[in-house]
């Protein structure tokens, strides 16, 4: 399962976690400067694209977003914590990601 995280520039244990459930590719992009939204590609299994809201530029975000629907990749706005990125996934009802 393919996973996109936009925002933050250093994942942490957040990234250890996502593995953790299942995970077997993960993107990241920092999402902070105006030019990283050229950079966004959404791999064609992705499972879900993770958006740090405290950590990312207006419009990466808004690119993401169009990016994701168009394709109907589901999308999950949390905080850079790895409690409110839990969370998160348990109400969002991801395919293929349990938590305990």
């Amino acid at each position: 399962m393919s996973v996109v995280v936009i925002g933050g520039d250093y994942l942490g244990g957040i990234e250890k976690n996502l593995y953790s459930l299942g995970v077997t590719e993960l993107l990241h992009i920092s999402g902070r400067k105006a030019l990283d939204k050229n950079k966004i590609s959404l791999p064609k299994a992705t499972a879900f694209v993770l958006i740090f809201t405290d950590y990312v530029n207006h419009g990466t975000a808004r690119t993401v977003k169009y990016i994701a629907k168009s394709r109907s990749v589901p999308l999950i706005y949390a905080k850079r914590s790895w409690r409110a990125v839990e969370e998160k996934l348990r109400l969002g009802n991801i395919a293929g990601i349990r938590i305990n």
